[in-house]
């Protein structure tokens, strides 16, 4: 039940992700930050309440999914006390940073709308991006945290069949990488939660 909630709040976030990038006219993408013109028509009919809902409902849906976090570093300190602590600390450490960067990502593109989209608008967001750019180091921490869950079952270390390692963020997303799915990393995330609910 636990894993099936941090699935779901997986999912719930990658729409709050969408929710930040699609507009009617259309798809924001961080390359479009050099061109103004292209980052006004993106912006011109963006809610100032949708991005708002996005960064809540976002934080809210990365505490929900934590609780998976949690229990899969729990199950695996049964077989390793110190992998189990390890993936603990490292989903923290992701969880936490990831949800300022959540929060920051809207908040550059709530600035921009509200100061109405101009040239010294976007100089600001851009100053902004760069100078908290440093929490993306968050991906680390999951990067720990799946790399260590894919060897203590593939070594045979947990009491998981080998075949479960395919319920792992990192092959989820090599697969969905070279497509235009968005929010590809919370759906990767998602598909982990939810093949590990099916067998602990």
């Amino acid at each position: 039940m636990i894993l099936a909630l941090a699935s779901l709040g997986h999912v719930v976030c990658g729409i709050t992700d969408c929710m930040m990038a699609y507009t009617k006219d259309g798809r924001f993408d961080f390359s479009d930050i050099k061109d103004n013109e292209k980052m006004k028509k993106i912006f011109s009919s963006m809610p100032l309440k949708q991005i708002e809902l996005a960064m809540i409902v976002g934080v809210a849906a990365l505490f929900l999914s934590g609780f998976g976090y949690v229990a899969v570093s729990r199950r695996i300190a049964e077989s390793s006390e110190i992998a189990g602590k390890i993936m603990l600390v490292s989903a923290m450490f992701f969880l936490v940073l990831i949800s300022a960067h959540h929060v920051l990502c809207g908040a550059a593109e709530w600035f921009y709308v509200r100061l109405g989209r101009t040239e010294e608008a976007l100089a600001v967001i851009t100053e902004f991006f760069k100078k908290t750019a440093a929490v993306a180091i968050a991906y680390v921490g999951l990067l720990v945290f799946t790399m260590l869950l894919l060897m203590m079952i593939v070594t045979g270390n947990t009491d998981l069949p080998w075949w479960a390692c395919v319920f792992n963020t990192i092959p989820a997303f090599l697969i969905l990488a070279p497509t235009k799915i968005p929010a590809k990393g919370n759906i990767a995330n998602a598909f982990m939660f939810l093949g590990l609910a099916f067998l602990m």
